[in-house]
């Protein structure tokens, strides 16, 4: 069902779907009795307070009393009381970044990607209040939807790796083995020449091409990188 992202987490609450993928800032603010089974690794943000670039206020403290404008009052409430400091929440459902422009606050509550927004609107960023991302939710003891978290977990991790292969004298296998990070030590084979090993690994796909000519340089031969389809660590 493609329904609101906003809506996602009662539908799933009440039962309507067995499970959903909305942000983890939608699931904080509705106060759904819902369980986090996954983060996707996309759609990342932040919830974070701003002011107007000529406003005095520098710090979240100083934002007591004042006025906030947000979209996200029940979630902006608790960050907030959470470090000590009480604000008149004002709720709107539109382009919060104009309130401040408007007199209707003196600062915003709202999420932040790049910081355009809020730059384009004359605003700066004071605090950051909460990190986001889209995440799979289930009701509490789905057990359904736990096994479909097993298996975007599979893919997601996969993502992030490649299957390391190389040949290398066993001289050098020391060397390469502390080189190679990932997931636990690297298989090693007998090749059919002497002295000869084939070394196995699964290694982060960021650090593939920093990775590769240390391994050069440290004997390896016959290097190969493959994608990985599926992982579960």
């Amino acid at each position: 069902m493609l329904v609101r992202a906003a809506d996602i987490p009662e539908y799933v609450q009440d039962g309507v779907v067995d499970c959903g993928l909305t942000g983890a800032d939608l699931v904080a603010e509705s106060g759904a009795r819902v369980e986090k089974l996954l983060a996707l690794g996309f759609g990342a943000c932040t919830l974070e307070a701003a002011v107007p670039a000529e406003s005095t206020v520098t710090s979240l403290a100083e934002l007591e009393g004042l006025r906030v404008a947000t979209v996200y009052p029940r979630l902006a409430e608790r960050l907030l009381v959470g470090v000590g400091v009480e604000v008149e929440l004002v709720r709107v459902t539109g382009s919060v970044e104009v309130a401040p422009r408007l007199g209707l606050a003196d600062a915003i509550v709202d999420l932040v990607s790049s910081g355009s927004t809020l730059r384009t609107n004359g605003l700066r960023s004071i605090a950051a209040l909460f990190a986001s991302e889209a995440v799979l939710i289930a009701r509490e003891g789905d057990a359904r939807s736990t096994e479909l978290a097993t298996v975007l977990r599979s893919v997601i991790e996969a993502r992030e790796t490649r299957y390391l292969m190389l040949n290398a004298p066993t001289t050098a296998l020391a060397e390469i083995s502390r080189l190679v990070p990932g997931s636990g030590s690297p298989s090693v084979l007998p090749l059919a020449e002497p002295g000869m090993v084939a070394v196995h690994a699964l290694v982060p796909a960021a650090d593939v091409w920093r990775l590769l000519p240390q391994l050069e340089a440290a004997g390896g031969s016959s290097i190969l990188l493959m994608p990985v389809e599926r992982m579960l660590s």
